[in-house]
Order: C-alpha cells, then sequence, then structure tokens
C-alpha cells in the first residue's frame, strides 16, 4: 500500500494489528532497499518503509534538511499511521536517524534494530568529504557522485554478479540532486549520540556486514558493547549493504530477535 502524506511517501505491507516495524534506509538510497524484508516480514509483522526527504518519491522541497528535521518526518509518521511502539530498523543514514530518534523519544519505540552505522558524529575529515561530494554534484552532476558512492558500498562479487546492485545504482541515479545535497549537510551536521548509548533501555540488535568498510566491524562491535544486552551479528557475504546483499540471514535474525524479545506482543 502507498501512502502520500504532505511531501513524504510511506508504504507499508501486512496487517496493521501485528507488531509494527518501521524501516529507515540508506544514502542515497530509497524505501526499495528494504524490498527483501518486506517480502520476507510481512506475513508476520506490519512492515513500514517510506523515502526520507529528498530522495526516492518524497519532495526535497528547498533542500534545506537536517537530522532533526528528519527525527520530526520519523515521527509523523507514527503519529499518521497510528503505529503502537514498532520496532525501529535504521541502515547507515537511516540508522543516525534511529538513533538520533531514539535519543529523543525512545519511549516510542519496542525494539532498536541497527544496521551498518555508526553513532559518533563526523570527523572534520568526514566533513570535508561530505562538502566534496556536494561540490562534485554541483560541477560534475549526480551521476559522477553517484557511480562514485555506490560501488563502495557493495562487496565487490555483488558488483560484479548481483543485479540487485544495478537496480539500486540505477533508483540512486534518479534521484533529485538538490536533495542529494540536502542530505550530506544533513549528516555533515549531525550530532553525536555514543554518549546515549549506554542509557538505551530498549532491545537493541546490531548488525554489520563483514567487508564493511564504512561502518567496519569492529566499530560496530564497540558500539554494540556500550548498548547493555545488545546483540551483535556479523553477517558474512556482505558489505555495507548487509539486508540487501544477504537478505536470507538478515531475515532470520530480525525474526529470531523480535520473536525473543518482543514475545509478549506476538
Amino acid at each position: 500500500m502507498n501512502r502520500v502524506k504532505s511531501d513524504l511517501s510511506i508504504y507499508t505491507s501486512g496487517n496493521n494489528k501485528n507488531i509494527p516495524i518501521i524501516f529507515v534506509h540508506g544514502f542515497p538510497y530509497d524505501h526499495e532497499m528494504w524490498h527483501m524484508q518486506v517480502m520476507s516480514l510481512s506475513s508476520k509483522y506490519f512492515c513500514v518503509t517510506y523515502d526520507i526527504r529528498g530522495l526516492g518519491s518524497s519532495q526535497a522541497e528547498d533542500g534545506q534538511f537536517t537530522m532533526e528535521s528528519f527525527v520530526d518526518d520519523l515521527d509523523n509518521i507514527l503519529l499518521e499511521l497510528n503505529l503502537n511502539k514498532p520496532v525501529l530498523c535504521g541502515l547507515s543514514m537511516g540508522g543516525y536517524i534511529s538513533l538520533r530518534a531514539v535519543e529523543r523519544m525512545e519511549e516510542k519505540f519496542s525494539a532498536l534494530i541497527l544496521c551498518d552505522t555508526k553513532s559518533e558524529a563526523d570527523t572534520n575529515e568526514a566533513k570535508l568529504k561530505r562538502a566534496e561530494g556536494v561540490k562534485k554534484i554541483n560541477t560534475e552532476g549526480l551521476e559522477s557522485f553517484v557511480k562514485g558512492s555506490v560501488p563502495n558500498t557493495f562487496t565487490s562479487d555483488s558488483i560484479k554478479s548481483s543485479s540487485i546492485y544495478q537496480e539500486i545504482l540505477n533508483r540512486s541515479l534518479r534521484s533529485n540532486p538538490l536533495g542529494v545535497k540536502g542530505c550530506l549537510l544533513a549528516m555533515a551536521g549531525r550530532t553525536d549520540t555514543t554518549a546515549y548509548l549506554s542509557q538505551i533501555k530498549i532491545p537493541t540488535l546490531v548488525v554489520c556486514g563483514e567487508d564493511d568498510k564504512l561502518s567496519p566491524p569492529a566499530s560496530m562491535k564497540e558500539m554494540a558493547n556500550k548498548i547493555k544486552g545488545s546483540e551483535y551479528v556479523l553477517v558474512p557475504n556482505a558489505a555495507h549493504m548487509s539486508p540487501v546483499e544477504n537478505p536470507n540471514l538478515v531475515n532470520k535474525v530480525i525474526i529470531d530477535f523480535i520473536q525473543k524479545n518482543l514475545k509478549n506482543n506476538l
């Protein structure tokens, strides 16, 4: 089911009486990166995906985004769909949004799943790289930026042999350049949520591709260690896009995690 509220595109699948899971995608992708999760989980859970402002079918408006405005959008989706304490699942930039959302309003969620992401704010080096990305889009165009960045999120095997990689690349090439630049600036200006990790009370699952070079396994394991009682899963045959590259394992891990921690809600 496709719902368009204002300037955000929201998609739902499954019975809304089941435990809800809201998936927050990475950059510069759209809701379709969660396709295999929705296909597998919607028979048991109420799956919600959406296009982050400026990406996919959601409007870019003036491109002036902040991480806080992204969290505001997430909060508005919870209200619009009347989601009762959903499981929150975010990857990469979606993880930044999820971590800040939990820091702001943890009571609105029943559990947290963090895929290939980090809690630290950008270093100066990373901020300069975001600035270079904006400049590249302005001077060389979106295609040059996307083709230079998307391959870094997949394993070489996926790039060579996976039709899903090509599909995701093509979808990213259709992004609004203004929206992509707005996301780069929002990520560069985000706050550091590391100090809150030790305060997270809801069940948390941390998932990392074994070949992830952007959010390396050692860094994600360290993040998981700071979250009391969290579970950490290393995903083989995957890089930064573990739910896309190894969906069967990630889906099983998500189902097992929910059944273990939210069994009273089943």
